[in-house]
């Protein structure tokens, strides 16, 4: 199944999940129960508009700060309603998140299963507590399991699904190939290093990946800084398809285009690229042999 199938399925769930605790906020009468269910009703509609796959957007964003806190709250301020809730911790539990909010989400458990020693009897909520305890580490491995898949997914990320940008990792493995390619096929290939904002970094990737070759590769090196491997014919229309590629992009924009057969080293060339002048550089004789 598709992901975007995935993520339309969740967002009819959550939208459910909203219009069901509206309606529990509106059959409550202590306002302070109801201002809880309300917000909660919010943010999961809110969550299911703006729901959206997405590389850039990693889970690691503590988006469950807030229900985790409204959890808390609603087992704080009205506990013999919503005993049955103490369970959902577990399912927090097991989202991918950073450890902070693991300790949090630990720590609030813990109160709100405190808290209800006087409420329920003493055998009820030691068994309480036995379960709890036996559910929370089944939710911690799910997480940890989750953020170890995620760490070896980080080099594509933020990067972009369906277009041809990789991480700069890939850029140090696919420079010494595209040279001896280069050296053997008798081409011209150059590296274009271009730098910007890290807010319009995302725009000028996906315009770079439509205006380049298919066979020919986009590379994010850090958030501020985009690499293209280029290869034409020769230099003569290297220079050419560089003018027009060039045309396409604001002036403000620094360029440094460096033939593979003078690079010597990535991170000097991204360094001369950070304080050089001349916003439009070609860094040494671009010639025909």
């Amino acid at each position: 199944m598709q992901s975007k199938y995935k993520v339309g399925l969740l967002r009819l769930n959550l939208l459910a999940a909203s219009g069901l605790l509206a309606w529990q906020a509106g059959s409550v009468a202590a306002t302070p129960h109801a201002l809880l269910l309300a917000l909660a009703s919010a943010w999961l509609a809110v969550t299911a508009v703006l729901l959206e796959f997405s590389h850039r957007r990693p889970a690691a964003i503590p988006w469950q700060l807030l229900p985790g806190l409204l959890l808390a709250a609603l087992l704080l301020i009205a506990p013999g309603r919503h005993l049955t809730w103490l369970w959902a911790w577990a399912l927090l539990l097991m989202l991918p998140q950073p450890r902070w909010m693991l300790l949090l989400n630990l720590t609030l458990a813990t109160t709100t299963w405190w808290s209800l020693r006087d409420l329920a009897g003493l055998e009820q909520w030691g068994l309480a507590g036995v379960l709890l305890a036996g559910l929370i580490p089944l939710g911690l491995s799910r997480s940890l399991t989750l953020q170890a898949w995620r760490r070896g997914g980080r080099p594509r990320a933020r990067l972009i699904p369906g277009m041809s940008l990789w991480p700069g990792s890939q850029l140090e493995r696919d420079l010494a190939q595209e040279r001896q390619r280069a050296e053997r096929e008798g081409v011209h290939a150059e590296l274009l290093l271009m730098r910007c904002s890290p807010r319009r970094l995302w725009q000028l990737a996906e315009r770079l990946c439509r205006l380049v070759h298919r066979f020919e590769n986009c590379y994010r090196i850090d958030r501020r800084t985009l690499a293209v491997l280029m290869t034409s014919r020769s230099a003569a229309q290297a220079t050419e398809r560089r003018t027009q590629l060039l045309s396409t992009l604001e002036p403000w924009v620094p360029i440094r285009a460096v033939p593979l057969s003078r690079l010597t080293s990535l991170q000097e060339e991204c360094r001369a690229l950070a304080r050089q002048a001349d916003r439009r550089l070609v860094a040494g004789a671009v010639t025909d042999d």
